[in-house]
Formats: C-alpha cells, sequence, structure tokens
C-alpha cells in the first residue's frame, strides 16, 4: 500500500496506492479522518488503515491516469539531507567521502511536489538538482542501532535535492545558504513500503537511483555504493536528535546535473518511482 496525496480543486488529500486497484481517498476509507497525509503517518494508523481498504468497494478507487499527485505533505518537520555519501559523486567534485556522515537540514519551504517548478535563484548562476533516495521515519525514533532502524521506516520515495552550487563553492560555510531557496527539495508522488523496493530490486543494496535530465540518463548508482547506507543514517541521526514521523533523510545523490530554465529533471528509482519537475527561471 502507497500513500500519497492528490489535488481536490485547491487542495491536496491523503489517498493510498493500490497497484492492482488503483487511487482512494483516505476520508472515503477513514471517514472520521480529517488530517493531512503527515497526520495520518504521525497516527500510526496501519492496521486500522489496512481493514478499511481490504472492506473498501471497487468503486472508492480510480485509476492514477485520472489524479495528479502533490507532495506527500508540505510541511515536514526535519528535513535531513546527506552530502558526498556516494564514493563516485564525492570524487565527481573532487572531495573525499567524510569520515562520518556530512548532513545539512532544510526548511519546509523548499517542499515541491511532483511537476512543481523548480525555479533558478536570481543569485545563482549555477544551481544543480540531485536524486535521491528519500527514507521517511515512521515512528519515534531515539538512540537506535543499525540493526534495528530500517523497522522505523513509514517507507521510501524518491527526492529531487537542489543546490546553489557557485554559492557552496564560495565557502563551504554556505552549504544551508546553497540549499534552502525555496523549491529546492521535491519528493513524491508516493511513499512506498521498503518491502516493495527491496523485492523489486533483489535487495536494499542493489535499489538504483538515476538523476535524469531531459529523458537522459546522467548519472545512476545504486545503494551498495553509498558510503552510509540507509540503516546507517537513521541510526547516526536518531542519536543526534529524536527522529519523529514524517521526518526525511535524503540519502545522497549518485550524481548532480547542472540545470537550467526549460528542462526537465527527474529521478528514477525502479520499485519506488519516478519523481519529474520542470525547471523556470527566477520569479
Amino acid at each position: 500500500m502507497h500513500l500519497a496525496s492528490v489535488h481536490n480543486g485547491s487542495v491536496e488529500l491523503p489517498a493510498v496506492v493500490l497497484p492492482h486497484r488503483g487511487v482512494a481517498l483516505v476520508r472515503d476509507l477513514l471517514p472520521t479522518f480529517s488530517g493531512d497525509l503527515l497526520a495520518l503517518i504521525r497516527s500510526e494508523p496501519a492496521p486500522q488503515l489496512a481493514e478499511a481498504v481490504a472492506a473498501a468497494s471497487d468503486g472508492v478507487f480510480r485509476s492514477p491516469d485520472e489524479v495528479t499527485f502533490g507532495a506527500p505533505y508540505r510541511h515536514p518537520r526535519m528535513l535531513w539531507g546527506i552530502g558526498l555519501n556516494y564514493v563516485e559523486h564525492a570524487s565527481d567534485l573532487t572531495e573525499s567521502v567524510p569520515d562520518e556522515p556530512a548532513s545539512f537540514v532544510k526548511g519546509d519551504h523548499t517542499v515541491i511536489g511532483p511537476g512543481e517548478d523548480i525555479p533558478i535563484p536570481a543569485q545563482s548562476r549555477r544551481t544543480t538538482a540531485e536524486a535521491e533516495l528519500g527514507v521517511v521515519i515512521g515512528r519515534y525514533c531515539r538512540d537506535v542501532e543499525p540493526e534495528e532502524a530500517l523497522s522505523y521506516l513509514a517507507g521510501v520515495c524518491p527526492v529531487l535535492d537542489q543546490t546553489a552550487e557557485d554559492i557552496l563553492e564560495r565557502n563551504p560555510r554556505f552549504l544551508t545558504r546553497s540549499k534552502n531557496f525555496p523549491g529546492f527539495f521535491s519528493f513524491g508522488p508516493r511513499i512506498v513500503p521498503l518491502e516493495e523496493a527491496v523485492s523489486a530490486a533483489g535487495s536494499l543494496a542493489d535499489v538504483e537511483v538515476s538523476t535524469v535530465i531531459n529523458g537522459k540518463v546522467h548519472r545512476a548508482n545504486t545503494v551498495s555504493h553509498m558510503r552510509y547506507d540507509p540503516a546507517f543514517l537513521i541510526s547516526f541521526h536518531s542519536k543526534v536528535m529524536p527522529l519523529f514521523p514524517g521526518d526525511i533523510i535524503s540519502t545522497g545523490t549518485p550524481g548532480a546535473v547542472h540545470i537550467q530554465p526549460g528542462d526537465l529533471v527527474e529521478c528514477r528509482i525502479p520499485g519506488v518511482g519516478v519523481l519529474r519537475n520542470p525547471v523556470i527561471g527566477s520569479a
């Protein structure tokens, strides 16, 4: 069962997506629930929701082609990004892989969803987009070990993480600024159970992430080539601070691509989904 949000007029409503049945709004499955998808994740409703899905008639479901997906939710409490987590990407930037995860945080004002515009900041002459695997925390997580870390997930999703690379190149202390322009964090269209991603790839290590521009694969790599795998990243950050349901860790990119107005950039992850966003000039 995938989790998503779909446009309904001027609002976005939480929904579930079943590969063989389609899309159903949560309000049609759980009439007493009125929150967004983040509230649903925080309520840890899996058993109740699964029962409602099993009991629902086919008339509740629509084809995914009949809906427009938005960002799964707009205001995550915490967005962690991980820099230089693939050895090959670090070498692209003539950087070494850090001895510990090189993490940073982003504000929720950066969040956009599938199909929404990525604007190039007026003060940047070189902005890049980075396809990444996002891991979504599903329950309170504090001081956990890697062996148990993946059990805390609500699921995984495609991410496009943007960087004003020219600003960062001026000084590494400018990382926060270079990562926090509006539209610099896209995720969706669905949050997929980790088990499905693993099943599609054969193992978590074999899950492949591709940065794609204008239909052409710019760079692809598998989780096996991460310096710090998702379980370690969850564990590491849970020992820095508590992780709460809906928090997202974006686990690093196999390669960043320079984007310009008119480009269409994608994150492709077999078994997880395809996320596409067009690029525009600054407003």
